[in-house]
Order: C-alpha cells, then structure tokens, then sequence
C-alpha cells in the first residue's frame, strides 16, 4: 500500500516542504496541501493516513504561537480531526505545529477527543528565541507509535515559545503514568538512561519546559508532538558533529528519520 501523508500549508508555515521530504524519504506519498482547502471541503483529511503540521510562524505567532491556527483546525476542522483520529489515523505537530495541536486541544488530549486545551507553550525562560542543538531522550515503555525503539537523538530546536507548561500539576503526574510524557531533553553527557523530572540547567533544557518535557503523545499513541525539528537532521551531514564522528565520505539516515520511518511502518502494518 501507498502510505498518503497530508502536510499542512498557509499562514506562515515554513517546514513544510522538509517535512514532506522525510516521508518521501520513507517510502509515504506526501502533498502539500494549503489549511483552507480542508476547511473549505476541496480536501478530505479522511483521503490520508498521516497528517503533518509542520514547524513555522502560522499567523505570525500573533496572540501566541500556534494559537490562530490552533483555532483554525479546531473550528474549522474539528469534526474532520476528530473522525480522523477515531478511524486510526495518526498525527504529527513539530514546533510550531506542535503549538498548534497542543492549543487546539488535540495534545496531550483525552479518550473523548474533546479538544480541550489543557496545556500550553509559554515564552522560554531564557527570554530569547533558542537556535541551538539538544540532546532527546524517549520514554521506552511508552504506547508512541512514532517513537518506538528509539533511546536517543540530537537534533536543533528552533523556537521562542518552547516551554511546556500545564496549570493542573496533578495532569503531568496522569500523563507520565499514560506513557504521553514521551521525549525530553537530557544532558548528553550523563549515561543513559537518564530521563528525569529533575529541571536541567539552560541550556540543556533550551525553554526550562515542566519536567525538561519536549514531547507528548495522545492517549492512543496515534498524535504526537514535540518542539525540536527532527526532520532537520534526516541525513547525517546535516548532525552538528558530523564531520568529527564520519569521514567525509560517509553519508547516511540522519537520527531524525527513524520518527517517520515508524509511522509510515505502522500504516502499512496496521491499516492495511
């Protein structure tokens, strides 16, 4: 089967033509596909597999980043998303589109798929917009289709508003025991495992985010979100280091990809 992977546009996306390049790189058929034309009904999310929100300035970060186009899929697309989901269809939100499922509810979300916000991306505790490499490490016990079999990566974030918060404290405490708490950033230089709830100093931690959190997964496992832009090291010389651990000569999968690779598995696993 061809796996069909709806890579979402407009109002200041800008990841998008990299994010389709990683599925293709994985054997799935991406399309670019403009916000408006799901909403206005020239598309159907249900003619796809995999939706994408790619990393960007939707909106232009105005009155918070994610929120316009977070309300945008919650308005406009809500009923499509949430048939989406209840079908089997999996979702990815990367920065800024991790910005958007969180603040359209969809992230961390609920059984019901109500798409209530319970959580947020506030301003970095650094007070600037963090560029800079950081070192992920996963929950492997965790129910994330997406992130099955991975220990650790490296890959760059990109963002001002990174830093995951929740008012309900009694939430992080439910959502690490669902395996949603799935990713968070980690000192490269203690051994793994080192996954901790203890805050890492800056800027280990890029935005000092609750519990060093730098990704979550929904209750099915099926949604997943996360600040840093694994598609942005989907080929080793795209690592920051890659020309002291490889001779020149060498080229491979960057430690991004395997992100993709399993989703695109699991379509063609399970939704045959």
């Amino acid at each position: 089967m061809v796996v069909k992977v709806a890579i979402l546009t407009g109002f200041g996306i800008n990841c998008d033509r990299e994010t389709a390049a990683v599925f293709d790189m994985v054997g799935a058929e991406s399309e670019r596909i403009h916000v408006n034309r799901f909403v206005n009904g020239e598309k159907k999310l249900s003619d796809f597999h995999i939706m994408a929100v790619p990393g960007g300035f939707s909106f232009g970060d105005h009155l918070g980043s994610g929120r316009l186009m977070g309300n945008r899929l919650r308005f406009g697309m809500r009923e499509q998303v949430r048939e989406f989901i209840q079908n089997g269809g999996l979702a990815i939100g990367i920065c800024n589109g991790f910005q958007v499922l969180v603040k359209m509810g969809l992230l961390p979300g609920d059984d019901e798929i109500s798409l209530t916000q319970n959580a947020s991306l506030a301003l970095n505790d650094s007070g600037h917009y963090e560029d800079r490499w950081v070192t992920l490490e996963f929950d492997t016990n965790s129910h994330c289709v997406w992130t099955k079999g991975i220990e650790r990566i490296r890959v760059p974030v990109r963002h001002g508003e990174g830093k995951f918060v929740t008012t309900d404290p009694n939430l992080l405490d439910h959502w690490a025991a669902n395996g949603q708490i799935v990713v968070k950033y980690v000192d490269p230089n203690v051994p793994y495992p080192s996954f901790s709830d203890e805050l890492l100093e800056y800027p280990l931690s890029p935005n000092a985010s609750m519990r060093n959190i730098a990704g979550v997964c929904d209750p099915t496992g099926r949604v997943f979100g996360l600040m840093p832009h694994p598609e942005a090291n989907h080929s080793t010389w795209l690592g920051a280091t890659w020309t002291r651990e490889l001779k020149p000569t060498e080229h491979g999968e960057g430690e991004g990809l395997i992100l993709f690779r399993n989703a695109v598995d699991y379509v063609e696993k399970n939704l045959n």
